[in-house]
């Protein structure tokens, strides 16, 4: 069914849910240190295709296949911590990704810390998880899915709640990331206006694969202008992150020193 480099496989995947086809006939590959990206409006299935992708939502039809043995991290859409139950940082990202599991009943403050610094936020360690800004929050949270070492990472509107500078600054940490662990990602984004350039592929989804392939032949494709119109393909936007700079949190960018080892 599959290429020996191949580390996810879905195959004809349909799914419905209160008696509405939801995905009809979807098809998806990524390969090992692959990022592809799926875009679409809202409505479209992204978020089911992802649960269908990590197992944790069985299709109507159609065949998932993922590497044996492949480490996942998965960053949520959403996840709402509440500030009744105040939890720093380190204590939330101590909590072991499967609780009653053979694993350390809590993980090391030291692994927590190599997680944070990963993400550029170890400063952010003794925070309560409630203050956090959206950036913030996210990088938070991708340091949590970082604990697992993962092969695939997998991300679920990453720049949610975050402004536009602040989305610049995770897509080029992801992208780092991604060299740096050489680990495979699997991305979902509404926002058509900025989409990575370390992409290396793009699938438009309504329903329905419309189209696949580079970002810039995506934005070209007769099937996501007439999805988004010629004003939507237009707002399509080529993320390109310049190396002589990197950005902070905020998204501030700071010129690179010979310090600097993001690339």
């Amino acid at each position: 069914m599959t290429a020996s480099g191949t580390l996810l496989a879905l195959r004809d995947i349909g799914w419905h849910h209160d008696g509405r086809q939801i995905l009809r006939d979807v098809d998806l590959t990524l390969d090992a240190g692959e990022i592809l990206t799926v875009i679409g409006p809202n409505g479209a299935g992204k978020t089911c295709l992802i649960r269908i992708a990590l197992g944790l939502l069985q299709p109507d039809h159609g065949e998932r296949w993922l590497r044996a043995g492949t480490r996942v991290g998965y960053v949520p859409q959403k996840l709402r911590l509440n500030s009744y139950l105040p939890l720093t940082v380190a204590e939330f990202l101590a909590i072991p990704p499967h609780a009653g599991g053979k694993g350390p009943r809590r993980l090391s403050t030291a692994a927590v810390t190599r997680a944070l610094a990963e993400v550029d936020a170890d400063h952010l360690l003794q925070r309560p998880t409630h203050a956090l800004s959206g950036g913030e929050h996210q990088r938070v949270l991708l340091a949590r899915a970082l604990l697992r070492t993962p092969e695939l990472l997998v991300l679920d509107e990453p720049v949610q709640g975050v402004d536009l500078a602040g989305q610049a600054a995770l897509y080029a940490l992801i992208g780092t990331l991604r060299q740096r662990l050489g680990c495979a990602v699997l991305m979902v984004s509404h926002d058509l206006h900025v989409v990575m350039a370390a992409t290396d592929r793009v699938l438009c989804l309504n329903g329905h694969v419309c189209c696949t392939g580079h970002p810039e032949a995506v934005s070209r494709d007769p099937a996501y202008r007439e999805l988004f119109g010629v004003a939507g393909a237009g707002s399509l936007a080529i993320y390109t992150h310049h190396h002589d700079h990197h950005h902070t949190l905020h998204g501030d960018a700071r010129h690179c020193g010979e310090e600097c080892h993001h690339d």
